[in-house]
């Protein structure tokens, strides 16, 4: 680190510290309290960079490191721990979980790497492959790193085709339950095909979370062009019909 990214990275630390102290607003807070902003701001980082917009990159990394140093000095303020203390920890466990690059153990892949990192953890005295990853993670995110931690011990399908395989097997079962009219089975196996569709996109090398979030934001610039059209000729949204829709559906597939 230079000194003008040191001198930066301390005027930072400073103005948060003078906020946690004279703010009225900073002086209340709790790690609890301002938690769901830090969330907040971690989707919100995830939407600029999948629509590549780098300015909003930046400030929402900025907004992050805002939250880390608040969080810290929040616990520094409450003695629960120091910055310092936390910087330290950090990278004593990077050192220890990357003993390909620091010590002498070989790992020429990001495969090889994944392997030693969770040999690592478990070695630390992790009781589970799962600890760490929360209930509260959005439900394709937590499926995806669940099926991730378990082939990271071995427990994995050896080919893409084979998960799809498994993947055409679930289908065949929801649709058997739907036709039987089990609403609980019906969920069941719904549940079971998603699930098998995480582990498809994990073999091809997709996040199903950033796909759907993508697929989701393209229905909805779609579907925006649509309203458009229909209040430029004065179609109220409600009173379109569905031929219409769909005409102007296809229509914005090929100029948007």
């Amino acid at each position: 680190m230079t000194k003008i990214e040191e001198n930066a990275l301390q005027e930072f630390v400073d103005v948060v510290r003078r906020l946690r102290k004279e703010c009225p607003w900073d002086r209340v807070q709790t790690n609890r309290s301002i938690r769901h902003y830090t969330i907040e701001e971690v989707y919100e980082l995830a939407e600029a960079i999948d629509q590549e917009k780098w300015d909003e990159v930046k400030g929402e990394l900025g907004d992050i490191l805002l939250n880390v140093l608040l969080h810290a000095q929040i616990a520094e303020d409450e003695g629960k721990f120091t910055l310092v203390e936390m910087i330290k920890a950090e990278t004593a466990k990077m050192i220890e979980r990357h003993p390909h690059v620091f010590g002498n153990v070989a790992a020429d892949t990001p495969d090889q790497v994944k392997v030693n990192w969770e040999r690592i953890k478990t070695e630390a005295g992790r009781e589970s492959i799962f600890d760490g990853i929360p209930v509260a993670f959005p439900a394709l995110a937590r499926a995806y790193k669940v099926q991730d931690r378990a082939a990271r011990v071995g427990f994995d399908w050896g080919h893409a085709d084979e998960v799809w395989t498994k993947v055409e097997e679930e289908v065949g079962e929801l649709k058997e339950a739907v036709s039987g009219h089990d609403a609980a089975r019906v969920e069941e196996e719904f549940g079971d095909l998603l699930f098998s569709l995480v582990n498809y996109a994990r073999h091809i090398g997709v996040h199903p979370e950033s796909s759907l979030r993508m697929a989701t934001g393209k229905f909805v610039k779609r579907f925006l062009y649509i309203e458009d059209e229909l209040d430029k000729r004065n179609v109220s949204l409600h009173d379109a019909t569905l031929d219409e829709m769909n005409e102007l559906w296809e229509k914005s597939k090929k100029e948007l």
